[in-house]
């Protein structure tokens, strides 16, 4: 877990781990303004909103004022996997995409200041060296994210999709981390969902606008850069490793999708 204050020039960095990291990431703008660009269109963060990333999203942050400051917390899924109180944090981070097309939430100016003191205190206690710090922050994360649904379901009043698309959709998200390595295919998630890849195809591009493969091929494009950047593994391991047929293969896909070859990637990068 991670939870700072941020300024335009912190939050440009973020670009360089946005795309590989398998965590989400709740940033809440405070001052000024940020212009990203989500799924090839420009969507600006005024005072008040909420941008949430998931992992496997494809996000470039492109601009911000001088004035820009916010606060970004970071956790992984795992931190609250086992918490009753929690629905799904899934759910949670994509619901703004499946109802409102596009990864933001516009808060009230009070839930915005209530969302901001609980990550304030988050990060005060990140700091702190209390002997029961990973329970506190256990609990502090969970209570941020039931605050979470709850301003959820006050800005979120009218559904643009139903509840079966949505349940399709989310679904199918749950099931990417866990099998996009060996299962390339719409067949198997359709499978895995009792339903049609035809009509898997259909909810996912009607809730975002990207297609099934965008979805896996973004989810190996993350964890190859991820295993390029921080591992000691070679080209060929890696291309094993995520099921290509060969080096080849995966230098061909990795270039496809970065615009630059596996051993460029990891030259650049360390």
């Amino acid at each position: 877990m991670f939870c700072n204050e941020t300024d335009a020039a912190i939050t440009f960095r973020a670009n360089r781990t946005q795309g590989f990291m398998a965590a989400y990431t709740f940033t809440l703008v405070s001052e000024g303004w940020l212009e990203i660009v989500y799924n090839g269109s420009k969507l600006t963060l005024h005072p008040d909103d909420l941008y949430i990333y998931s992992p496997g999203l494809s996000v470039t942050i492109i601009a911000a004022s001088d004035d820009y400051r916010g606060i970004c917390l970071l956790a992984d899924e795992n931190m609250t996997i086992e918490l009753p109180t929690i629905r799904d944090l899934t759910q949670i981070a994509y619901q703004p995409i499946v109802q409102l097309h596009e990864p933001k939430l516009t808060l009230p100016h009070d839930t915005a200041l209530h969302l901001l003191e609980k990550m304030r205190e988050i990060s005060s206690y990140l700091q702190s060296s209390h002997i029961y710090k990973a329970e506190i922050l256990k609990m502090l994360y969970a209570i941020f994210l039931l605050d979470l649904q709850d301003a959820q379901s006050k800005a979120i009043t009218h559904r643009q999709v139903s509840q079966r698309v949505e349940d399709i959709f989310i679904g199918f998200i749950r099931l990417l981390p866990r099998h996009y390595i060996e299962h390339r295919d719409i067949a198997f998630y359709a499978s895995e969902l009792n339903i049609s890849p035809v009509y898997l195809s259909r909810v996912v591009r009607q809730v975002s606008g990207r297609t099934v493969v965008d979805y896996i091929n973004q989810m190996l494009l993350m964890e190859a850069s991820f295993l390029l950047q921080t591992s000691q593994l070679s080209i060929a391991q890696i291309a094993d490793r995520l099921h290509f047929a060969d080096p080849a293969s995966f230098s061909k896909f990795f270039s496809r999708m970065k615009d630059m070859t596996p051993r460029m990637y990891r030259e650049r990068e360390r």
